[in-house]
């Protein structure tokens, strides 16, 4: 599978490449979930330019030491005299380096230091204040632990706080990005783009597995996710477990709740019969894995709001695979398909909604967009768009079977609405 889009980052990555040349060196961090091609991003940027790429793999200093050493001496094409046993000695030797020579410094996985030597970060800080007005290198600290890296490099009790010039969060790609990829492949159709959007949330990991097997459509996407031993059956666990610690069974019972439906604080707490204010405002706030969401027009302080899981395959890894774990390990995919089959229409609903935001979103017609609803989910509305420029408020019934849709119903609901924006023309659409 071919590049795609990232332009604004590579866009980005450039003029800080320019800066460096022109002036003296700069910290870019790349950040976001697993599998979102945060690598192949600074390797892309890099291609054309001097850069040495230096993997922060699980193993002691000493023997990490040894690895880079071997990437240092190749890429400088000069022979170091004598033994390195800390990172730091390596760092300084690149920073050096840089003094004569302008080039792209990548070290990815950065937050494992944390498990290896956590005294490096401190180090890191002392020689990038001490060379970075005279070494000309771009360097790019790639990090998939989002929680960690933001703490690294956001939390002012960190001896990295405040170094980095410009810190990137890489997300899946958008619909607009999963329409380019099947029309490349001569399998667009709403309907794909649709179901592929709702499984993979457009993490191009999936993207790439997903078109390597020719999976083009809701059948034989949710078939090759269901195989034994299939890449996806563990990868919620995967992307989650490192990230919670010790107390990964209460976010995914959270997490799982959320992911069926249970959207308030109320409905959580009860099932759990705990407190979770603390749980919810990490998941947040330190995770990015969730969001809360209130009534466009509601005030902030509000109580009137619910959460929703931000990325779409988490929410559906916790809906039809960590809740059906047990008949997955027994390997009953085709009882699992059934249930697939027989609640994704239910579960779709939503994830429809957000899919016509975001398309909704591509232009620059409308500020705010998002979802109305009164006291006790009365007069709900599934999207609502605002124009304060131009006084347009448009409204939106969405469903999966067009035949459903009532506008009539859809104007009834705008009682209120027309109280609050009364001299706001009011537009209508069904979206399917």
């Amino acid at each position: 599978m071919r590049f795609y889009d990232r332009s604004f980052e590579i866009e980005t990555l450039e003029k800080i490449y320019k800066q460096c040349r022109k002036t003296y060196g700069k910290i870019t961090v790349l950040t976001g979930r697993r599998r979102v091609g945060k690598t192949l991003l600074a390797k892309e940027y890099a291609k054309n330019k001097k850069y040495i790429y230096l993997f922060t793999s699980k193993k002691a200093e000493k023997l990490l030491c040894d690895e880079f050493m071997a990437e240092y001496e190749e890429f400088t094409g000069s022979k170091h005299i004598g033994e390195i046993n800390k990172f730091v000695e390596i760092f300084e030797l690149l920073l050096q380096y840089g003094k004569d020579n302008p080039y792209v410094l990548i070290i990815d996985e950065f937050q494992e230091f944390n498990n290896i030597n956590k005294s490096i970060y401190s180090e890191i800080q002392k020689l990038w204040d001490k060379y970075k007005f005279e070494t000309k290198v771009h360097i790019v600290f790639i990090g998939s632990i989002y929680s960690l890296m933001i703490k690294i490099f956001q939390n002012e009790k960190e001896p990295l706080y405040g170094r980095a010039d410009r810190i990137i969060y890489i997300k899946p790609f958008q619909a607009k990005v999963i329409k380019e990829i099947l029309e490349d492949y001569n399998s667009f159709s709403g309907v794909n783009l649709f179901y592929n959007y709702l499984i993979t949330g457009g993490v191009p990991r999936y993207q790439e597995l997903l078109i390597e097997s020719g999976c083009y459509n809701k059948e034989s996407i949710i078939d090759y996710i269901l195989e034994k031993d299939s890449f996806f059956i563990n990868e919620g666990r995967n992307l989650l477990i490192q990230e919670f610690g010790k107390e990964y069974g209460i976010y995914f019972s959270i997490l799982e709740l959320m992911s069926i439906g249970r959207t308030s604080r109320n409905e959580l707490e009860s099932v759990l019969e705990r407190s979770i204010g603390g749980y919810l405002e990490r998941l947040e706030i330190e995770y990015d894995l969730i969001e809360k969401v209130r009534p466009v027009g509601s005030r902030k302080e509000s109580r009137n709001q619910k959460y929703a899981i931000k990325d779409n395959f988490i929410r559906f890894w916790f809906r039809f695979i960590y809740k059906n774990m047990t008949i997955i390990e027994s390997e009953r995919f085709d009882y699992i398909n059934k249930i697939i089959e027989r609640d994704l229409s239910t579960y779709s609903g939503p994830v429809l909604e957000k899919l016509f935001k975001e398309i909704i979103g591509y232009s620059s017609e409308y500020g705010l967009i998002g979802t109305y609803w009164e006291k006790g989910n009365q007069n709900e509305i599934d999207v609502i768009a605002i124009n304060d420029i131009n006084k347009k408020i448009l409204l939106c019934e969405v469903k999966m079977n067009k035949q459903k849709i009532k506008i009539k119903k859809l104007q009834d609901k705008r009682t209120k609405l027309l109280k609050n924006y009364h001299d706001y023309e009011f537009q209508y659409k069904a979206l399917s």
